[in-house]
């Protein structure tokens, strides 16, 4: 036991007394524990429980299922259970690891689920032959198979020892569903310190009371509970154990920061001069999906460059030069102490069309706003679900569906037609913002070579490497990105509206001519120095420093020589003629400017140029962070030190003569001490008022399954190297670009935790026809990536884990 964890050791009896230095109970196996505490809990119930060692089972076994038979327990059907010490000790902690079977009825049934449980003994890491016989139990209890609510609750929050109480649970079904994996939907509650808000399930309440009464039995505050409800409410206590948690932090200084989050919560969604709409909530996906990109909990310099090149000008800026209303000067995205969250409001005042009147504008703000409330499960899919930025074939059948008779008529006409407008504005060529975003992308690389080539000191070169990037690639890549959401959901309409098929989309995808489709084909023609000339400068972490660029690891991330892949992966798209008509057809019903051939060039061109943009930009920001960490090396700090470094300190060694070894100690000294806090928070992925910041629920999230392909392979890792990847379902944290290289490494499948139906490795994965399901959500992504295999069906949206 290492001294940054803390946990109670095991033991095989309650102890003679109790105090505040002698708990009343103490940890033994599960049968053993349980045992103790059913002469002393109050606050529910422990069911009749029988246990024998398995040599006796060995010795005797119709002995033992005479005895099981002869219990007074009414003919309930019976679960039988593992209880071995080796679960629940800190030093192995195998929770869940062996088998419990459940519903048995009758004495065969019985004797085949003994030997099931026995035999998952043998199947787990370690020496079972090396325990006691009298170490390794069974337990045989009545089954709660009318269970209403069943779960887990843990004491403290288990990634970080604060103060939560945390509540997994699903309602009906399977006891042991949410702790097996098995399709449970499953629900996520979080209450600091333990304070359940009012109007929330009253079963949720009694927990903590019952929280309460098992810490105080004994003596600790770190504890793994599984619980039932059955149909008369009765509450069960099915199992306890210590919780291996992280040495306490400072819950006092927790708590100020919860305090200053509502507070700030509560005064920016307040009415602003400014802007449309009488209030706000908080997201982490919402447009540029800050969780997908830097994550949850990005270190300071991450954030910091996000927040430079992107959310904090140049989002707004793009948005204004393309027609739509003007809130430049608004940042978009706030951080609480760390964590990143975006201003739905502030977005949704963006994505408006200039010409739309102020009265109709901030009635569309407010729907919007308020539609993500009742529905926090689309913060993920706000553009698609909450929003309405531009055209589509199903633009006012969308609009009918989720405004009903909140606007009249006429709103709803000047509206469309507004959008039709900016649609069509957009979708010319020749439109000057257009040409101008793709004049300076393409003057990017030409910029790069003169911060090469300049004698300037490396502050300096960090300094310009990211202006530019801010001013010609950041601001040009949000442009494009802006184009390809119109032609995603246009496209999207058209196969709503049955002129395309699924099937077409996938083929249009796959012909797309993207930076990914030639490292593909140039990995298998390229020599390796080539290549990583070519492309070594990606990073699987654009805006993270301690992540190696390509052609710092080379090794990490390739095998060599490369993969040949088996012809060209693209083929020329086409539609048959009369598909082609009947998009002309519906072109001029829907009175846009462009007949089948030009809407197709736009979206293939909008797409492309999107991904290429990324390309471009993340090229001048992986220098950058290069030459940080060479900046960081000359005065010994080591890349891990150097994401604790916001950005403004390199414009303090820019615009001043200070000792970059005292401000980048500093500096990182001070990121390291505010990220602890970061570190411990933990907020809802949807802040919808102040009471959201210190109890809520984890909304329920649909993930994106893209392609209609299956797949089934053992469970990666990331870290993973990639010769072991060949048919793996590989578990990504998020959909960041540089995560391409994964598509020449022959996975089966991926799943990313964060990350929406539009993401990059969305449209890879349908670009490459790899099933693929985006934006799980941190509770299924580690659920699924606990499994040993997995099944990944798109076309039924299903995941099943095969352990």
């Amino acid at each position: 036991m290492t001294s940054d964890l803390i946990a109670a050791a095991p033991s095989s009896g309650p102890p003679p007394g109790h105090g505040p230095d002698r708990p009343a109970a103490l940890f033994g196996s599960k049968a053993e524990t349980l045992e103790q505490l059913t002469p002393l809990i109050r606050t529910a119930r422990i069911l009749p429980l029988h246990h024998f060692p398995v040599g006796r089972w060995h010795a005797d076994r119709d002995r033992v299922l005479d005895d099981v038979a002869a219990l007074d327990w009414g003919h309930r059907p019976l679960i039988v259970r593992s209880s071995t010490r080796q679960e629940d000790d800190p030093a192995t902690m195998m929770p869940g690891g062996y088998r419990s079977v459940g519903g048995v009825e009758g004495r065969a049934a019985l004797r085949d689920a003994v030997e099931d449980v026995i035999a998952s003994y043998r199947e787990r890491p370690g020496d079972p032959a090396a325990w006691s016989l009298d170490e390794q139990l069974v337990l045989v209890q009545p089954y709660v198979c009318d269970a209403t609510m069943t779960g887990v609750v843990f004491t403290c929050d288990p990634n970080t020892g604060a103060p939560y109480l945390v509540v997994n649970y699903e309602q009906g079904g399977d006891p042991s569903a949410v702790t097996n994996g098995h399709r449970a939907r499953l629900h996520t509650y979080y209450a600091w310190r333990g304070a359940i808000r009012p109007g929330v399930d009253p079963r949720l309440r009694r927990l903590t009371a019952l929280a309460a009464e098992l810490e105080d039995l004994f003596g600790q505050a770190n504890l793994d509970i599984e619980f039932a409800y059955d149909r008369a409410d009765e509450l069960y206590l099915l199992q306890v154990r210590p919780l291996v948690v992280p040495a306490d932090g400072d819950n006092e200084a927790h708590q100020r920061g919860l305090d200053a989050v509502a507070e700030k919560v509560r005064t920016a969604g307040q009415p602003h001069p400014r802007l449309l709409g009488e209030r706000t909530v908080f997201g982490v996906m919402p447009d540029w999906n800050p969780a997908e990109i830097v994550g949850t909990r990005p270190r300071p310099l991450a954030l910091s460059l996000y927040r430079r090149l992107i959310t904090d000008a140049q989002w707004a800026d793009q948005r204004a030069r393309y027609g739509y209303r003007d809130v430049r000067g608004f940042p978009l995205m706030l951080d609480f102490f760390g964590l990143p969250y975006v201003d739905v409001r502030e977005s949704c005042n963006s994505l408006i069309p200039a010409s739309v009147d102020d009265h109709l504008a901030a009635r569309l703000v407010d729907h919007c706003v308020d539609r993500l409330t009742r529905r926090p499960e689309l913060h993920d899919k706000v553009e698609f679900e909450v929003v309405f930025s531009c055209y589509s074939f199903t633009l006012r059948q969308r609009l009918a569906d989720q405004t009903g008779d909140l606007f009249s008529a006429r709103e709803r006409d000047d509206l469309v037609a507004a959008l039709r407008t900016l649609t069509n504005d957009l979708m010319d060529p020749d439109h000057p913002a257009r040409r101008e975003d793709l004049a300076n992308i393409t003057s990017l690389g030409a910029k790069l070579d003169q911060v090469r080539r300049s004698e300037l000191d490396l502050p300096a070169q960090i300094y310009w490497l990211l202006e530019d990037c801010r001013r010609f690639g950041t601001l040009a890549f949000a442009g494009f990105a802006r184009l390809g959401f119109v032609a995603t959901e246009i496209l999207r309409s058209l196969v709503a509206v049955g002129v395309l098929t699924e099937a077409d989309v996938a083929r249009l995808m796959a012909s797309l001519d993207t930076v990914t489709n030639r490292m593909l084909h140039d990995r298998a023609l390229l020599s390796r120095e080539d290549f990583l000339d070519r492309y070594g400068f990606l990073r699987p972490g654009t805006y993270d420093i301690r992540c190696p660029r390509y052609d710092e690891d080379p090794d990490g991330y390739f095998d060599w020589p490369g993969r040949r892949p088996p012809g060209d992966p693209r083929q020329p798209f086409e539609l048959p003629a009369d598909t082609m008509r009947a998009i002309d057809d519906l072109l001029r019903q829907h009175r846009l400017d462009q007949d089948a051939y030009g809407l197709l060039a736009f979206i293939v061109t909008s797409i492309e140029h999107r991904e290429n943009a990324k390309f471009e930009f993340s090229r001048h920001l992986s220098e950058a962070l290069s030459l940080l960490r060479q900046l960081g090396g000359g005065v010994g700090l080591s890349p891990d030190d150097m994401s604790y470094v916001g950005v403004d300190c390199v414009d303090t060694l820019y615009r001043s003569a200070s000792s970059p070894a005292e401000v980048l100690a500093r500096c990182a000294a001070d990121g390291r001490q505010q990220y602890g806090l970061t570190r411990r928070l933990v907020l809802p992925p949807i802040i919808t008022g102040p009471a959201d910041v210190t109890a809520f629920h984890v909304p329920g999230t649909e993930p994106n399954y893209v392609t209609q392909c299956r797949a089934t392979g053992p469970v990666a890792q990331v870290s993973t190297h990639p010769t072991d990847l060949r048919g793996r379902i590989l578990m990504l944290p998020s959909g960041d670009p540089g995560y391409d290289w994964i598509f020449s490494e022959g996975v089966a499948g991926f799943v990313t935790r964060y990350g929406g139906a539009n993401s990059h490795m969305a449209i890879r994965a349908h670009q490459f026809g790899v099933p693929a399901v985006i934006g799980v959500g941190e509770t299924l992504y580690d659920r699924w990536s606990s499994a040993n295999r997995l099944t990944i069906d798109c076309l039924n949206r299903r995941v099943e884990l095969l352990r």
